[in-house]
Parts: structure tokens; C-alpha cells; sequence
């Protein structure tokens, strides 16, 4: 390696020929073997007066290969040896970005060495699991979450994770101005079953039924006379009524709803086995729902209704249901929320 100037001698220990006192005189020239020597400093060198060990900086100090002692030597005084140790290689405190990757040891960074707060996200892999990105959507089949196995952590992916016979969310309209009726289209065969969420339903008429109409596999709404339903209904936990009505050209869900401000209703309709012609005959396919409806009337009493159907469609046997349709007996609307959901069995 190259140096500017002197190149420092590393691990070298000389020691200097014998050196004469002379009577008044401080200062002596440093020799080995007969040639002059320069020290690094008076710390690198070992300097016995009178069999003391001189002090460097403090007794002693060097300059070139000259030695100069604190104060002039006498006749009698003898310097037993001066001996130049090895230079350290002072480095000094290295400059900034001079330290490379190449320059650390392996593992030779340890957690103690690291500022709290020190290690974020720019610094990590693009793998790393750090939490700060927010999953906006229903988990993809194929995404992956951590487990432990064991004690053992693991990926797996999502599909193996939420099975079936949970409900998962699938879209949602707000009403907020009149509307004739509410479509749900398309039905995913990734669901058999289908559950549409009523809330805060608020009418433009009073005393009108809630009813449910289906689409065929053809992507056309069913209005035949081929619904058959029933509910059975209980006011304020006493009095009790019960509805029965075949060959109609919907389902009807539940007792009518009034429209006064304070009249409201919520409803849980759910579609079973939507895709499946398993229940269908040579001429006749069964499809169910039911019905579950909570209400207040214009008495400011609390009803509950719960029921059931099917549509008996004549599509010779193969009849699956691709969406529903929500709407009143009469007249429109005036607001509420309406969430599908989708189950399925494995």
C-alpha cells in the first residue's frame, strides 16, 4: 500500500544505540545501527533515565530523531535505554459514508448498536411482513396469511382458511331518493346460497308489502304465477297473524309497512341452492327463500315477521336463479340500505 511521506513501521520494536550524557545538554540524536530514526511520537517510545522510566510528553518529548529531555542532563546522569515501539496506525476518526459493506464483519452489527426508532420501512425487504398497508378488500383466494403450526410459523393461502358456510359480502346499494325496485344480477356460481340485507327501509306509500321476484337462467325476471309463500306475524310479543298465498307473481315477504316517519323495517331474505336443478322435476323447478323481518306500524309497535316460499317455474328442469329483484306492492322506495352476501359450502 502507498503512502504520502513516511510509511509507519507496524509491530517493529528497535532500540536505539547507546547514547552518551553530555554535561547541560537536553537533546540527542535517535540511531540504529548508526542511521538516524523518527519515532511517531514520544507515546511510541519505552526512555529509561537513571533507571527511571521518563514520563512522554511530561519528561520527554521527540521531534524528527531528535529526543529532548524536560531539562538539561549532568555529568553522572546515564540514559539506560531508549527503546521505539511499533506505530499503532492511528487512523482517526473515519469520515462520513467512508465505512463500505465490504468493510463489516459478518454479524458484527448487534441489536445494542442500533438506535431505537432507527430501522423503518425503507430499509426493509419488500417481503417483509410490516403491517402498514391496509388490505382494502376481501382477501383474494390466493393471498396468503401466517400461522402457527405447532409452534412452527407457516403461509397458507386464504381458500384454506375461510371454508364454507360463512356468509361473505359481496356488494351494496344505498337508496336515498324513490326507486321502483333494487336488482341484484349476475349471481356468481362461486355461491350456492345468496343473502340480501334490508335496513332502514322507509316507504313512499303506506300499507305496502315487501316482495321478492327471481331471474331465470336466462337473465329474465320471473312474473309468471308461480310464487307460493307464507309468513306468520307477532305484534309487540301478543297478538299473532299468519299469511298464506300460492300461485302469485311474487314472493311476498312479510305484512305490509307503513310510510310515516317513524315506520321503518328491516329485513334478512336468503335464496338457498340458486345454481342447482336438483329439486327441479321434468317440468317444474323448486326455488326457496326465507324471510326473516322486524318493523315498527304507525301504533309505534314493534312487530315480527318470519316466512318462506318458492317459485315453481316451468323451464322444463333446468331452472337456476341469476339474481333477484326487491320492491313494494305499491309504489316506490324512499330510502334504505341493501347488502348481498354469498355462502358457500365448501
Amino acid at each position: 500500500m502507498a503512502y504520502i511521506g513516511k510509511q509507519p513501521v507496524v509491530g517493529n520494536f528497535q532500540k536505539c544505540d547507546a547514547i552518551s550524557v553530555v554535561n547541560g545538554q537536553a537533546a540527542y540524536t535517535l540511531n540504529v545501527g548508526g542511521a538516524a530514526v523518527t519515532p511517531e511520537n514520544a507515546n511510541h517510545m519505552l526512555v529509561s533515565l537513571n533507571g527511571v522510566l521518563q514520563a512522554p510528553g511530561d519528561s520527554f518529548t521527540v521531534s524528527g530523531s531528535t529526543l529532548t529531555f524536560a531539562s538539561n542532563l549532568a555529568t553522572g546522569d546515564v540514559i539506560d535505554f531508549v527503546i521505539i515501539l511499533g506505530d499503532v496506525l492511528d487512523l482517526g476518526t473515519p469520515s462520513d459514508n467512508s465505512i463500505t459493506t465490504a468493510k463489516l464483519a459478518s454479524d458484527a452489527v448487534t441489536e445494542a448498536k442500533i438506535a431505537d426508532d432507527a430501522v423503518e420501512s425503507e430499509h426493509l425487504n419488500n417481503n417483509i411482513i410490516s403491517g402498514q398497508t391496509a388490505l382494502g378488500a376481501t382477501p383474494a383466494d390466493t393471498d396468503e396469511l401466517l400461522v402457527s403450526d405447532a409452534g412452527t410459523l407457516k403461509r397458507v393461502d386464504f381458500s384454506y382458511l375461510k371454508g364454507g358456510g360463512m356468509f361473505e359480502f359481496i356488494s351494496s346499494t344505498d337508496v336515498t331518493s324513490d326507486v321502483a325496485q333494487v336488482d341484484f344480477t349476475s349471481f356468481s356460481t362461486d355461491y350456492t346460497d345468496f343473502k340480501l340485507i334490508v335496513q332502514n327501509l322507509h316507504l313512499e306509500n303506506d300499507n305496502q308489502n315487501p316482495q321478492l321476484r327471481y331471474f331465470n337462467n336466462a337473465g329474465s325476471i320471473v312474473t309468471g304465477s308461480y310464487y307460493d309463500a307464507s309468513f306468520q306475524v307477532q305484534v309487540d310479543g301478543s297478538s299473532s297473524e299468519s299469511s298464506t298465498n300460492s300461485g302469485q307473481t311474487s314472493l311476498r315477504l312479510g305484512p305490509p309497512i307503513g310510510n310515516a316517519s317513524h315506520e321503518s323495517a328491516n329485513l334478512e331474505i336468503t335464496v338457498f341452492d340458486v345454481h342447482d336443478t336438483g329439486l327441479a322435476t321434468a317440468t317444474e323447478g323448486y326455488k326457496m327463500a326465507m324471510t326473516h323481518m322486524v318493523y315498527s306500524n304507525n301504533g309505534g309497535a314493534v312487530g315480527i315477521s318470519q316466512g318462506g316460499g318458492w317459485t315453481k317455474y316451468n323451464n322444463s328442469g333446468n331452472y337456476s336463479i341469476t339474481g333477484i329483484r326487491f320492491f313494494m306492492s305499491g309504489g316506490d322506495i324512499k330510502s334504505g340500505r341493501f347488502s348481498l352476501y354469498g355462502r358457500k359450502h365448501s
